[in-house]
């Protein structure tokens, strides 16, 4: 493989809100390259509320012609399609990493036995047992959603063109609030949304919690996909 054509793949959702510093659909976000492609048809409302299945056609297309170009791993911009995951793995050549959710689990093992990992996701009603173990985590993981009529909430499902990045930011504080207050047990927390990373520093303070989501993600799974890369392609 090209050394120099090495990047992340993203699998972006077809939208035109605002994607802040810290969103994984802003190329500035990152200190590595990542690549976007658009995946024509997927709304956001589709791959929260609707038939996922109906994507993974266009997903499984567009993540091979990235792996084609020189994608070194494959991730996507919407923490609901967790439940592509395998189908997705087993479909494309390279390491896949669909949702945040994935590292439920992983974190689970770091924390103390009375603590448990808590999510905050743009849609609790949404984030269904199906979701949540289809990343790997368990059923009844806690979690919390942002306010369905509040301004990130809004602004991703009718897909407006401007965001009050202020009025968001409280509500994701405030989800996290919520989630210490209705589980105390609550050790470390993953952001479901991939539109949630901007807030992240902002809930960690406030919280006093270890707070995870797409950065942190990516980040891992750059490190460890470049260097199998570049090994790769090196004669034995």
């Amino acid at each position: 493989m090209n050394r120099r054509k090495r990047f992340i793949g993203l699998l972006q959702l077809e939208t035109r809100f605002p994607r802040l510093h810290g969103d994984i659909g802003n190329p500035a976000t990152f200190d590595f390259p990542v690549r976007i492609a658009v995946v024509a048809g997927a709304a956001a409302t589709l791959a929260v509320h609707g038939d996922r299945v109906r994507l993974l056609g266009a997903f499984v297309a567009t993540g091979r012609q990235l792996v084609a170009d020189g994608a070194v791993a494959i991730t996507t911009s919407c923490g609901f399609l967790a439940p592509l995951q395998r189908v997705l793995a087993a479909a494309l050549p390279v390491p896949v990493a669909t949702s945040p959710l994935l590292q439920v689990p992983w974190l689970a093992p770091l924390l103390p036995p009375s603590r448990r990992v808590g999510v905050v996701t743009i849609d609790a009603d949404a984030l269904g047992a199906d979701v949540l173990t289809a990343a790997g985590a368990p059923a009844d993981t806690p979690v919390v959603g942002l306010p369905r009529d509040g301004e990130l909430a809004t602004t991703v499902f009718e897909d407006r063109e401007t965001l009050d990045a202020a009025r968001a930011q409280a509500e994701v504080v405030e989800a996290g609030y919520a989630l210490q207050r209705r589980f105390p047990q609550v050790g470390a927390i993953v952001l479901e949304c991939t539109n949630l990373p901007p807030y992240r520093r902002a809930l960690a303070e406030a919280t006093g919690l270890p707070v995870f989501d797409s950065t942190t993600l990516l980040e891992w799974l750059w490190r460890g996909a470049a260097a199998a890369s570049v090994a790769i392609a090196r004669p034995r």
